[in-house]
């Protein structure tokens, strides 16, 4: 049975910038509320939640175990919120998750600590960072495609780079609020209660971010491979046919995950750890320099994406991979120094590196699948990773941190990341430019499925 498409002109520009800034302002909230869990890990949870944990670093790699949860749960949401977005849209699932994560982050708020309910206060905040990341790991697979699937093929890497961009964003106002009540209140009563302030806040932005998806459209690609699945019975999606039908693609985005989702996390939440236990250093001091290399980051990014048209994705991609394993090398040392300017310019070196990476992956990904199975397939690939990557990322280099009392073989660690992604990287296919219309067809002439364009 056939399935009529009309191949309809791209979406126009302002429609796509308003697709855009949807997409943006419902990440940029959930990336604050994940983020905020993560700097508060690695400054004030440790000594909340684990008090009898022993050493400051034991405290420390206690949180980031809670940390570890939500990345735990990332793929499960991944796989249910992928079935979901492929089955009814993108635009449902992204209303469903700022919403989870957003109460999710304010209850974190209000919990006492442990000398208040002895272990109920750890059990709570392990339940509640595993609902916040079950709604991440549905978060970014939408927003990214409902992006990606408006987009122009030839300036995919761009459009597609935005709320990724708004990542950075989301991480810049965590670290703001945060840096404001460490400059405003003294030192025992931001560990005390000037925490909690940042994760109230969230509640504001989740409602603003709600209010601007209710008014998104699905990208007609998506529609009109939805109607196929309905018109023709045959046709599945989903979790277990991207599963049977698309393994490589699968591993294919899980290895360029790997080295990009290692990187980040040592940049931006284990150098927190070196500088505050090694060095001493200041925490004010350490929030202004993530604040300055997140406004980087963010300024970056699109432009990386930009480039990826340009030049193709995988040169872009590998000299990410190539340079994110220098970077630890030369980063600790500048750490070392102790001076705010070189330890700035060490940790926005290396979000530059990162964005290498980061940059294309909604693009890149998005061309390893067909519609009828592209959300369960960029998520699947992208936070099932997270479990082996980035939860552990942190975890790995404090012990490493411990082990050694030095930031050498954390270098190595990186390094070997890079070299896993470097792999996979050249083993990828180049996909600039191409349509998803075309990925769709060869999908339905590779299983036997009827090809839904007419005309085109």
């Amino acid at each position: 049975m056939s399935v009529s498409r009309q191949v309809k002109p791209e979406t126009e520009t302002s429609g796509l910038k308003k697709i855009v800034a949807a997409s943006m302002v419902g990440t940029v909230v959930e990336w604050y509320e994940f983020f905020l869990y993560a700097t508060a890990a690695s400054l004030v949870f440790g000594s909340y939640f684990f008090p009898n944990a022993g050493t400051e670093l034991d405290g420390i790699i206690a949180a980031f175990l809670t940390y570890a949860v939500g990345f735990i749960a990332r793929p499960l949401g991944g796989i249910v919120f992928g079935q979901i977005g492929d089955k009814l849209g993108r635009k449902h699932t992204l209303q469903i998750t700022i919403i989870l994560v957003g109460v999710a982050t304010f209850l974190m708020g209000c919990l006492p600590g442990f000398t208040a309910i002895g272990y109920w206060a750890p059990v709570l905040l392990v339940l509640l960072r595993f609902v916040q990341g079950f709604a991440v790991g549905g978060e970014w697979g939408g927003a990214v495609l409902l992006v990606a699937e408006h987009s122009p093929s030839k300036s995919r890497g761009f459009w597609s780079s935005w709320p990724q961009a708004a990542v950075p964003v989301g991480n810049l106002l965590a670290t703001l609020v945060l840096l404001g009540m460490s400059w405003i209140l003294p030192s025992d009563q931001f560990l005390g209660w000037g925490w909690r302030v940042a994760f109230w806040v969230s509640a504001i932005v989740v409602i603003i971010g709600y209010y601007i998806r209710t008014h998104v459209s699905e990208a007609p690609i998506f529609l009109e491979a939805r109607a196929q699945v309905e018109a023709e019975k045959a046709v599945s999606y989903g979790v277990l046919e991207v599963v049977r039908k698309y393994p490589k693609g699968i591993l294919g985005a899980m290895g360029l995950r790997f080295a990009e989702n290692i990187l980040y996390y040592i940049i931006v939440s284990f150098s927190i750890v070196y500088l505050k236990t090694v060095h001493a250093y200041d925490t004010s001091q350490l929030l202004l320099a993530l604040l300055v290399a997140h406004a980087v980051h963010f300024l970056v990014i699109p432009q990386v994406g930009r480039l990826s048209d340009a030049v193709g994705r995988k040169p872009v991609y590998l000299a990410g991979a190539v340079l994110g394993a220098s970077w630890a090398f030369f980063a600790f040392p500048m750490f070392d120094t102790e001076t705010p300017i070189v330890i700035i310019a060490a940790v926005t070196i290396g979000l530059c590196f990162h964005a290498l990476m980061y940059a294309g992956q909604p693009a890149i990904m998005a061309e390893m699948f067909p519609t009828r199975m592209r959300y369960s397939g960029v998520s699947l690939g992208y936070q099932v990773t997270s479990i082996i990557a980035g939860s552990l990322a942190p975890i790995i280099a404090t012990a490493l941190l411990q082990q050694y009392g030095s930031g050498f073989p954390v270098a190595v660690y990186v390094a070997l990341a890079c070299a896993v992604t470097a792999v996979a990287v050249i083993t990828l296919k180049e996909t600039r430019g191409v349509s998803l219309h075309d990925i769709d067809d060869a999908d339905a002439r590779r299983h036997g499925l009827t090809t839904a364009r007419v005309g085109g």
